[in-house]
C-alpha cells in the first residue's frame, strides 16, 4: 500500500490553520457575549460537526453507478459528485476527522467558557455547571452522529448530490 505522503502533510496544514481560525473566533467571541449567544454558538458548532461527520460518511457509502448515469444526462453536480467518491477517503477525512473533530473540540472549549460565565452569573458551583454542560454536549455530539450516520447510509447518494449542488455554486463542471 502507498502512503500519500502529500495528502497527509496537506491535511494536516490544513487542520492547523482551520483549527487556528475556529479557536481565535470562539475564544475571542465566547467570552465577550452573553450565556444565550454563547449556547446558540455551541450548538451551531456541534451541528456544523454533525452535518460535516453526515457528509463524510454519505460520500464513503456512496456508489458512482448514479451519478455516472447522470453525468451522461449532463446534470449538474453529477461531476462533482463524482470526484467526491473518487476521493472518498480524502474527503471523508477532511469532513470526519479536520471539520468533525476540530467542532468536537471547539464546543468543549465553549463550553468550558460557558460553565464559567454560568457559574459567576448565577454563583453556582463551577464542578457542577461544568459537569452538566459538557454532559449536555457530549449527549447531542454523540447522539447527532448516531442519528446522522443511519441518515447517511441510508440516503447516501442525496446527500452527496446535494453537497455537489452546493460546491458546484463555487466550482464549475468541466
Amino acid at each position: 500500500m502507498k502512503v500519500d505522503y502529500k495528502w497527509i502533510i496537506k491535511i494536516v496544514l490544513v487542520t492547523l490553520i482551520t483549527s487556528a481560525l475556529f479557536t481565535l473566533v470562539s475564544e475571542t467571541a465566547i467570552p465577550h457575549v452573553n450565556i444565550v449567544f454563547g449556547i446558540i454558538l455551541t450548538l451551531l458548532i456541534i451541528f456544523i460537526g454533525v452535518l460535516f461527520d453526515m457528509i463524510g460518511v454519505a460520500v464513503t457509502k456512496s456508489s458512482e453507478a448514479p451519478f455516472h448515469a447522470m453525468a451522461t444526462k449532463k446534470i449538474k453536480g453529477s461531476k462533482i459528485s463524482l470526484w467526491l467518491i473518487k476521493n472518498a477517503e480524502k474527503v471523508s477525512s477532511f469532513c470526519c476527522d479536520v471539520i468533525g473533530d476540530i467542532c468536537g473540540i471547539i464546543s468543549g472549549s465553549t463550553g468550558a467558557a460557558i460553565s464559567l460565565a454560568i457559574s459567576s452569573k448565577f454563583n453556582i458551583s463551577l464542578l457542577v455547571v461544568i459537569i452538566f454542560v459538557m454532559s449536555i454536549i457530549s449527549s447531542l455530539t454523540i447522539g447527532g452522529k448516531a442519528l446522522e450516520k443511519g441518515i447517511a447510509i441510508k440516503r447516501s447518494e442525496s446527500i452527496v448530490k446535494v453537497v455537489a449542488d452546493i460546491l458546484s455554486i463555487f466550482k464549475r463542471e468541466k
